[in-house]
């Protein structure tokens, strides 16, 4: 099955995806002020012309990277109310979910506080930030309401904040530590408002 984020990888020109393959790597494993566009051009090996073409220029391609880990967690969630429409289900699935992405794919924490870190002031980057953020709050109140859950926006915070800890706590103590207490605590806090 081709997902959302396949067929927009598909269209992608070859030296468009490389670009944004290399910055998605170095961005998030290396900081985003600390690696250079020359860098990021040497390691996808197109010219700066196609660069600043597709991109035109970094902080372009940092919303661009943004966007993708953004899409990811879109997808996980499409991916979840695919396998079940029961809302418990789906709770647990994305509970699970996340555990599995803070064991396998961010493991030095989270990309959007990351790049808050590097962005503190308001800006394109920090919009985008704060829209996925609302993004994803909004969406786990709303599995939490259609799950009969009580008092759905405090669960919904309080998932995104054990997310937020456990990413960062997975890379500085261990994935193998923090996961399975990240998913341990979700579903405590989960259970604690079943009415």
């Amino acid at each position: 099955m081709t997902t959302k984020t396949d067929a927009a990888a598909s269209r992608l020109s070859p030296a468009r995806q490389r670009l944004l393959e290399a910055a998605t790597d170095l961005f998030y494993n290396e900081g985003i002020h600390s690696v250079g566009v020359d860098r990021i051009i040497d390691a996808a090996g197109v010219t700066r012309a196609t660069m600043y073409k597709q991109f035109e220029g970094k902080e372009g391609l940092v919303l661009a990277y943004l966007r993708g880990e953004d899409e990811g967690l879109r997808t996980l969630f499409a991916q979840a109310a695919q396998a079940s429409d029961d809302p418990d289900v789906l709770l647990d699935l994305v509970v699970a979910g996340i555990e599995q992405d803070i064991r396998d794919r961010h493991t030095r924490g989270c990309p959007f506080i990351n790049a808050a870190a590097e962005y503190p002031d308001q800006g394109p980057v920090r919009e985008l930030i704060a829209d996925h953020r609302e993004w994803f709050r909004a969406t786990l109140e709303h599995l939490a309401t259609a799950a009969g859950l009580t008092e759905p926006d405090e669960v919904a915070a309080s998932l995104v904040l054990l997310r937020d800890a456990a990413l960062v706590g997975g890379y500085l103590d261990g994935q193998d530590r923090v996961a399975p207490a990240f998913a341990r605590t979700a579903r405590g806090v989960i259970a604690s408002h079943r009415g």
